[in-house]
């Protein structure tokens, strides 16, 4: 009996030791009214300890296995047990998650930090609109969208906006590589208009395969002196998004609808991950001036006027079989009695 309580007391006392705290970190939810053997059993899960069991002696032993904190933690997987159960007891290591997807734009970047931040808008307006991150990223226009890198962010809570914006800020300078700035000079092309045209490519994409043809289409184009007549600068140039767009919402004033401007639009319309980036720098080596989405997400490409609108006629068939077919499998109106 003594030699077990030797050894449970030795192996406790190594687990316990505080360590560096320096190595890589790791994601642990705790969900609320978690018991502790749940917990244990989710930080064993992510490394940061090595026994479920001897952990909840230890945290029972410490008369704290009932006074857990509910709440997403970002542990060192190298702490001790004690730095562990304290981050748990007081909260401390809790984080927020900002996941912001390829292809947002700004203003629902927005919308994601004050839902999952707390942070006012004018604190978000005020940090986009940072005239020094706007120099170092060479941005003329008067804010940061496009530059603001779509990914999975982790802050704790109170972070100011101007934080949070740099970090994802210095996550778009991480991500960018070496060899996109040397692509860069045989397109005689700036990173800001790079950042644009990739920025449509991600809007306009919804088969990954296609994004390099589209990229081509659109450089073809541009190589012409023709217009893009791209639809999410548009979208990007209406008051509201519109489900489907009309050739009314074509004619709309503005520097960003390309069909009415030759060239790029003044910045980006959206965040562009890295796929796009590439997909811009290296499209594919094709002949197409045209192309013509269809409701499964996929575009058919053509070569001449003609063979566009061909692929038009057939594409305005199949929205309006879709339409049908959707109108079709909807429900019908529940019937209401009239009062009398």
């Amino acid at each position: 009996m003594r030699l077990a309580a030797c050894g449970l007391s030795l192996a406790l006392c190594g687990a316990i030791a505080c360590g560096s705290s320096s190595g890589p970190q790791a994601r642990v939810t705790i969900p609320p009214g978690a018991s502790m053997r749940t917990a244990a059993d989710s930080l064993k899960k992510a490394g940061v300890i090595g026994s479920p069991k001897l952990f909840r002696v230890y945290a029972k032993l410490r008369r704290s296995d009932r006074q857990i904190k509910a709440g997403t933690y970002l542990l060192a997987r190298d702490a001790g047990w004690g730095s562990v159960l304290t981050a748990l007891r007081d909260g401390r290591g809790v984080v927020n998650i900002l996941t912001v997807p390829e292809g947002f734009r700004m203003l629902q970047a927005e919308s994601l930090m004050v839902a999952k931040l707390a942070l006012s808008p004018d604190s978000i307006r005020a940090a986009v609109r940072d005239t020094a991150l706007l120099r170092r990223l060479g941005v003329p226009r008067g804010d940061l969208e496009g530059y603001l890198f779509p990914d999975t962010y982790f802050f704790p809570p109170g972070t100011p906006a101007r934080v949070v914006v740099q970090a994802m800020v210095r996550r778009f300078e991480q991500r960018w590589k070496p060899e996109w700035t040397a692509r860069l000079d045989t397109f005689a092309l700036s990173r800001h208009d790079l950042i644009t045209l990739a920025s449509i490519i991600e809007e306009e994409a919804k088969v990954p395969s296609e994004r390099a043809v589209i990229a081509a289409v659109y450089w073809n184009r541009l190589r012409r002196g023709m217009r893009l007549e791209a639809d999410p600068t548009v979208q990007y140039a209406l008051p509201k998004p519109q489900a489907r767009l009309l050739n009314r919402h074509l004619t709309v004033r503005s520097p960003y609808n390309t069909y009415r401007n030759i060239g790029l639009p003044p910045g980006p319309i959206a965040a562009p991950g890295i796929a796009s980036i590439e997909a811009t720098l290296f499209p594919a080596n094709v002949p197409y001036l045209f192309f013509v989405a269809f409701p499964d997400g996929h575009h058919e490409f053509r070569v001449t006027l003609a063979e566009h609108q061909a692929a038009s006629r057939q594409a305005r068939r199949a929205w309006t079989a879709a339409g049908a077919a959707a109108a079709a499998a909807a429900p019908a109106p529940t019937a209401t009695k009239t009062r009398r």
